[in-house]
């Protein structure tokens, strides 16, 4: 019970009930108004929590007083002792139960301090996270097939970390240090001038420093937040590829190469080290010596009678503060610079433009499935050459096309203009007699289904994996699906049947038992397309009969579109096409095109 209040009183309003729509409109407008400016936008990160972040300011100056007042107690409890009177002794009580007093007000207001700084904090790390899968999500699958998801995780991680950790500095260490300098100057001011001209002779100084420095730290934070996104490409890579390079005994070839990457980094994060460490360096001698140039300047001013033996102790430990805070904002230097590129990097996922457009689309609220490709073609961004022309065809509602050919030729290509990952780069696809490029492609894909050639499947059960975006399928029309699906059998023999947890990719299912999950998934939506890209590969030939079989069945009123390289098993789809070099070769049913002796009839013969 204790426990659970306690988490009550940490998760005090964490801002769960924020429209998250609104948030990210406006984190975007925070980054595209203040592009080049990555302290300015940080601050802007923050809109919405000023409230909370100047209370804590307030709750701060509230706690740090001790550190500030330390020093004119100290002076007056010296001056009193080294020239008492007959109140000496009260001076020093009331001296000291003022201090005891403020020391101890410190455990209430840190705690407020820290709850109003940390929750702004963790707010606007899960905005800044959440903001950044809801545009990954809106970004065109061209952008994520070019950008390597090992640099895309380390941008959600860790350089929104690194801007939290930046901002826990700001309103800790920052905050303290501007405070404390303040104060101490504001002391000094009022009680000798010369004494606060001395003291100004520290900020030259230290300007001169951070200038000499803050461009090869940030050169160099840079370079190593590169290789250390590139080493998360690799490690990434490196898991993926374990069972083929076990298989193949390359264990070592991969640790060799994962150990030049990590070399690599290894390298750059000394380079990084080295240049911080004689950063800190340099800066720590210089103001050290300030510091005994102080101790020795106020004693000479004590022995001339200008200032008492309790003022030589206050301005010592005044300028021993400036000089810590100053050596702060130098040893910060790193952190700020490792902050402020992680907002860059942050900032090129959250302007880059490359999405898709929904706003002004029409909504298809009824889809019948008739697809036309009108002179269409096709050219990667990066291609030399496009990878068809001129396509005409048009694929009736309701109708089976199976499209073959060799690898290479366009034929994922064309499903995939027919999903609205890509877009025609001349002429049109028409879905209903609409162009495409018109439509709310997020209503359209609501009466699509697509089975990939390598299934997808995410850790969760085999319920949660089929019933995926249509969770509230009852019972009785998901054992429908299961037995449409040939998965009855499979589904028995697990242990926990339906309820059974699915592994990372799948690996505790055999990649004929993924796929048929997989089509299950796909069936499970009631589309209007359904769209089969080697939807049978990974399937054994007695597995892939029953398969066959049951899609007879399900592609009845749906338009199917079929990619497939066994030739055998698209003879009752309605049509065939060929797709070669350029485009269409032929078209016809799996009779006309084996009497027309052609492409077909020469791919076909290959296969028997």
């Amino acid at each position: 019970m204790t426990t659970e209040k306690s988490k009550e009183k940490y998760d005090y309003k964490l801002s769960q009930e924020n429209d998250l729509d609104e948030t990210e409109q406006q984190l975007l407008e925070t980054f595209k108004r203040n592009q080049n400016h990555s302290l300015i936008t940080l601050l802007g990160l923050y809109k919405g929590h000023y409230l909370e972040l100047f209370l804590s300011i307030v709750f701060f100056v509230v706690k740090h007083s001790p550190v500030w007042v330390l020093p004119i107690v100290t002076s007056n409890i010296v001056n009193i002792a080294t020239n008492p009177d007959s109140d000496a002794g009260k001076k020093i009580l009331t001296n000291v139960v003022i201090m005891v007093a403020l020391i101890a007000q410190n455990v209430l207001s840190n705690y407020f301090h820290t709850l109003f700084y940390a929750r702004s904090i963790r707010n606007v790390e899960r905005d800044l996270r959440s903001s950044l899968v809801r545009k990954l999500q809106q970004l065109s699958i061209t952008y994520h097939n070019e950008m390597q998801s090992g640099r895309l995780q380390s941008k959600i991680m860790r350089d929104v970390e690194q801007i939290e950790t930046l901002s826990s500095q700001i309103f800790i260490t920052v905050l303290s240090i501007i405070m404390n300098v303040v104060v101490a100057l504001s002391v000094v001011i009022t009680k000798s001038l010369t004494v606060f001209i001395f003291f100004l002779g520290t900020i030259p100084v230290a300007v001169c420093i951070m200038v000499t420095f803050r461009g090869k730290i940030r050169r160099y934070n840079k370079a190593f937040r590169k290789d250390m996104e590139e080493t998360s490409v690799h490690v990434m890579e490196m898991i993926e590829m374990i069972p083929v390079t076990r298989a193949h005994a390359l264990e070592k070839k991969e640790t060799d190469k994962m150990d030049h990457q990590l070399y690599n980094v290894a390298k750059s994060g000394l380079r990084l080290d080295m240049v911080q460490s004689y950063f800190s360096s340099i800066s720590w001698v210089s103001f050290q010596i300030f510091q005994v140039l102080c101790l020795g300047f106020t004693g000479y001013l004590a022995s001339q009678g200008k200032i008492s033996v309790g003022e030589v102790v206050m301005y010592q430990t005044y300028f021993s503060s400036i000089v810590a805070q100053v050596s702060g904002v130098i040893t910060l230097l790193p952190t700020i610079t490792k902050g402020l590129e992680s907002v860059d990097s942050i900032s090129d996922v959250m302007l880059c433009h490359d999405v898709e457009e929904y706003e002004n689309k029409k909504k298809l609220t009824v889809l019948r499935g008739e697809i036309n490709f009108v002179d269409t073609g096709f050219k990667y961004k990066d291609g030399d050459a496009p990878v068809f022309e001129h396509l005409n065809l048009k694929i009736k509602e309701g109708e089976t096309v199976a499209f073959v050919g060799e690898s290479g030729a366009g034929k994922t290509t064309i499903l995939n203009l027919v999903i609205g990952f890509f877009h025609a780069t001349e002429g049109k696809v028409l879905i209903d007699g609409q162009d495409m490029e018109s439509l709310d492609l997020k209503s359209y894909r609501k009466g699509i289904a697509v089975v990939p050639q390598t299934p997808i499947l995410f850790s969760g059960t085999i319920r949660e994996n089929i019933t995926y975006g249509k969770e509230d399928i009852s019972d009785e029309e998901l054992k429908e699906v299961i037995r449409a699906a040939n998965l009855e059998e499979v589904i028995n023999q697990l242990p926990n049947g339906v309820d059974t947890m699915v592994m990372e990719h799948g690996s505790n299912l055999s990649g004929g038992q993924r796929q048929r999950v997989s089509i299950a998934r796909a069936f499970v939506r009631d589309p209007k397309i359904l769209i089969l890209d080697e939807a049978t590969s990974a399937l054994d030939s007695i597995s892939e009969e029953k398969i066959q079989e049951a899609t007879e069945n399900l592609v009845h009123n749906r338009t199917t579109l079929i990619v497939a390289h066994r030739l055998s098993t698209i003879k009752n789809a309605d049509h065939i096409a060929v797709i070669g070099k350029g485009g269409l070769r032929e078209y016809g049913t799996y009779e006309e095109l084996m009497e027309k002796k052609g492409e077909f009839y020469q791919l076909r013969q290959l296969q028997m």
